[in-house]
């Protein structure tokens, strides 16, 4: 009889819920409209930002702020569908871990578009076929994806949010055990991921690489050959094979950090970060001299990586996360130094520090 009493409690709770969140959805409709007239952005990332922390500042518990943030999530994900049906391209197949980070983004109400490469990424998002696009940039392990490093040198796509994911790798396959696997699919990421437990484990199998952890979980549930596969348990599901062995990964905090590119500007939130890129003159010191602006206005930089510029031997473009918004003053100040003295300057974008996993 308690229980009967406590569920009916529920059941009133649920129904002031539904009504709630129609009433927030009529006014979600009103926004898209005044969108709609001045050209807005459907996703905005400083709101997305503002949401969170003022629920989370709010939130008393039980429920923990990760949950809260899992919950609104798809309330937001459900008001983009209200105000515009928002397209999100992201490195295919499905239940890759672009996909699950582009999930953890936008939630299961938008569409999302798969795509081969990081290439059609940004192609997809540059021709106005998906509104953003969701791509790798480094890994907690294995570095930077020089992929993606590399289309920003000519892209005109703005960095405007980010993602951390937490990666855990599985051991996967359809019908063999692990002593009995004689090949393993995956990409050559994960696979350096998962060094020291593949070479402790499995030092006589065949590593085949891949494009993706979901086309290394397809090709192992077609073969009848004794072959098995390292992905998401995601993609164990999809593809119907058997967990042999869970959390492979070397390293047990393995993080990928993605980035969401699109056509719009993040605007200040005071937790902010800029993604530049620039190349420097053929000059004893030279890339001393860039980044002496930076200490001289005391502006963290949490990130430097190089690239050859594919032009000329020996001349690089260098790739640098910064602490602030380009419309900080400090921040301003020191980008106009370094403009006056690079061959070469290109802000790729500000946008809201995301919490690291």
């Amino acid at each position: 009889m308690e229980i009967n009493k406590l569920r009916k409690t529920v059941d009133s709770i649920d129904s002031q819920v539904v009504k709630l969140l129609n009433k927030r959805a009529e006014v979600i409709l009103g926004i898209g409209k005044l969108k709609a007239k001045t050209k807005g952005s459907i996703y905005v990332p400083e709101r997305e930002k503002e949401v969170y922390k003022k629920l989370t500042g709010r939130n008393a518990g039980p429920l923990s702020n990760d949950s809260l943030k899992a919950i609104f999530r798809e309330i937001m994900s459900s008001s983009f569908e209200l105000e515009r049906p928002l397209v999100i391209a992201y490195l295919g197949p499905e239940c890759t871990f672009t996909h699950l980070a582009s999930i953890k983004k936008f939630g299961s109400s938008v569409t999302y578009k798969a795509c081969e490469t990081i290439t059609d990424i940004f192609s997809e998002v540059e021709k106005g076929m998906a509104d953003y696009g969701v791509v790798p940039i480094e890994n907690s392990i294995e570095g930077a994806v020089n992929h993606t490093l590399d289309m920003f040198i000519d892209s005109p796509l703005r960095i405007c949010s980010e993602i951390y994911l937490e990666i855990m790798h599985s051991l996967l396959s359809g019908r063999q055990g692990k002593d009995k696997i004689k090949r393993v699919y995956s990409k050559a990421e994960v696979f350096g991921q998962c060094r020291l437990w593949l070479e402790s484990n499995l030092p006589r199998v065949e590593l085949v690489e891949v494009s993706s952890t979901a086309k290394a979980a397809a090709i192992a549930a077609r073969e009848k050959g004794p072959s098995g596969c390292i992905a998401g348990e995601l993609a164990a599901e999809k593809y119907g094979l058997r967990i042999l062995q869970r959390s492979i990964q070397d390293s047990s905090h393995n993080v990928t950090r993605f980035l969401v590119v699109g056509k719009y500007d993040a605007k200040p939130t005071g937790a902010d970060k800029t993604s530049i890129m620039f190349s420097v003159k053929d000059k004893s010191g030279a890339l001393h001299d860039m980044l002496v602006p930076f200490k001289k206005y005391k502006i963290n930089m949490t990130k430097i990586e190089s690239r050859p510029s594919k032009v000329r031997a020996w001349e690089y473009y260098f790739f640098v996360d910064l602490e602030g918004h380009t419309k900080n003053p400090r921040v301003k100040k020191a980008m106009d130094e370094l403009d006056a003295q690079a061959s070469f300057v290109k802000i790729l974008g500000s946008y809201p520090v995301e919490e690291s996993v």
